[in-house]
């Protein structure tokens, strides 16, 4: 990885407008192509087991909102290219609503009502801002908090650090202490112009061999069995599908992994990719998942949009072994991995591949392992 050092933007407090990162030029594209869309939002719902002090609560939130210039964040055109417009300070409302005095069923359906309807609320990139929450009244010792965040200022690992952050901010203010945490060495913008600066030249040349070779001859797509015709523009409505996996089971399966020397992610690669050549009879198969793509440890504890999407396709011809395979799938990731610092929609852009308005470029289908979000203390 390049050793070139992150420039501290953000010591110029007179300047307040900086470049997009790759990841937030490609949020910005869709947005533009589905205004009013709430597909990039990320939410969660926070259930609270006793009483909380929503003052303190709010003031946590926005001492977060302030602590991240992210979430201060909005975007606007400018010279005919997108730009991040950070405000000096933002104020984010924490209304509260009660429901208290409704039956159970009817609290409960009310609950899944408000927060769906949070969820799907669109936000507008150029005004903000791009954090909104929400406290649920349930009872005098039980609310939720409702967190919602687009996606071009968040990620799934910015929301551990969001989480974990309200806990100890929480924590201090609710007994009268100052904030614990300490000053952040960077910001998100500061990320953004170091990615530019990085990606040229020679690097940027060394990026982009690798991905045209390990893709070139990419198949159109998976031809999985459908019940019913694919149609002619994707839609973001779906279904989820939970199942518990029995712990032996998880167990046995990292045992398998340490034996074969590969991550237990490599390993349900390797099986997935045997279900999906089985259900389609291709030999080459191709996926999707997401990296953190935090890439100096001074990000690690910021908010904003990190995270990279991968291609990883394996080659399943001669019949090879569990064994054999999970060695093929180890090389794959392992190469896309060292090779992770190309933004996804930069490779799109680059690649321009045959689009269809029917299914995804590159790949179809994903496989993404996370681990769980942070709980907020009882």
């Amino acid at each position: 990885m390049s050793t070139t050092a992150l420039h501290n933007a953000s010591e110029r407090e007179d300047i307040k407008v900086f470049p997009v990162s790759f990841n937030q030029e490609g949020l910005w594209f869709l947005d533009k192509l589905e205004p009013s869309s709430a597909v990039y939002n990320i939410s969660v719902a926070i259930r609270l087991r006793r009483r909380r002090d929503v003052e303190s609560l709010q003031r946590s939130l926005n001492a977060i909102v302030q602590r991240h210039k992210a979430l201060r964040t909005t975007f606007r055109l400018m010279e005919g290219q997108p730009a991040q417009v950070i405000a000096p300070t933002v104020t984010i409302p924490l209304p509260v609503i009660d429901l208290q005095d409704l039956p159970e069923a009817e609290r409960e359906a009310e609950v899944q009502r408000l927060t769906t309807e949070e969820a799907q609320h669109p936000f507008d990139l150029t005004e903000g801002p791009l954090v909104r929450a929400t406290v649920l009244q349930l009872g005098a010792e039980e609310s939720m908090l409702l967190l919602t965040m687009h996606h071009i200022v968040c990620d799934a690992w910015s929301l551990g650090v969001l989480l974990r952050e309200l806990t100890t901010l929480y924590g201090a203010f609710s007994t009268d202490q100052p904030s614990p945490l300490p000053e952040l060495p960077i910001q998100y913008a500061d990320f953004a112009v170091w990615q530019r600066e990085v990606l040229r030249g020679d690097i940027l040349a060394e990026h982009l061999a690798y991905w045209k070779k390990r893709l070139a001859g990419i198949p159109a797509g998976l031809d999985l069995p459908t019940d019913r015709p694919r149609l002619p523009v994707p839609t973001s409505r779906g279904s989820t599908y939970c199942v518990m996996l029995p712990k032996a089971l998880i167990e046995a399966l990292k045992e398998l992994s340490r034996q074969q020397g590969v991550t237990l992610y490599m390993t349900l690669a390797a099986a997935f990719q045997t279900l999906l050549y089985r259900y389609t009879g291709q030999e080459d198969v191709v996926i999707g998942t997401i990296v953190a793509g935090r890439p100096r440890a001074e990000t690690e504890a910021l908010i904003g949009l990190f995270e990279n999407t991968l291609v990883l396709r394996t080659n399943l011809s001669s019949n090879p072994s569990f064994g054999e395979l999970l060695g093929r799938v180890r090389e794959v990731v392992l190469e896309a991995q060292a090779h992770q610092e190309l933004p996804f929609e930069y490779l799109v852009k680059e690649l321009q591949p045959t689009r269809s308005l029917d299914q995804n470029t590159l790949f179809q289908v994903m496989l993404s392992l996370e681990s769980p979000l942070p709980a907020l203390p009882a």
